[in-house]
């Protein structure tokens, strides 16, 4: 999977451990113990995570609801809002598919 800088380097260095996606056809083949290779988008640099358990909502709000914003990747000064995954999914997207928040750990 790829990622930005920042969401990249907050899973590597232990800050967030729920990465956030639409559950898709693509997230539906993820299973618990997979290992996922992450690939930062601006460097090409690259690291394993292991999947260690998968919470699926109906929408971004319910998964917002559940987790603590660090664990999501924010820092502890932002403001966290679900609405901030619709500049990556469209509401009917959301709608459709589902959300997915993909509990991991660096494998070191």
């Amino acid at each position: 999977m790829k990622l930005n800088d920042k969401p990249y380097n907050c899973i590597l260095y232990g800050n967030k451990d729920i990465e956030i996606r639409l559950y898709d056809e693509k997230r539906k083949l993820i299973n618990v113990g997979d290992i996922i290779t992450f690939t930062n988008r601006d460097t090409l640099e690259y690291f394993d995570v292991r999947v260690i358990k998968l919470h699926k909502y109906k929408n971004f709000m319910e998964l917002y609801n559940d987790f603590d914003k660090i664990r999501l990747g924010y820092d502890k000064d932002e403001t966290a809002s679900f609405t901030d995954m619709e500049q990556y999914y469209s509401k009917d997207d959301i709608d459709k598919y589902g959300v997915i928040g993909i509990e991991i750990c660096v494998i070191r």
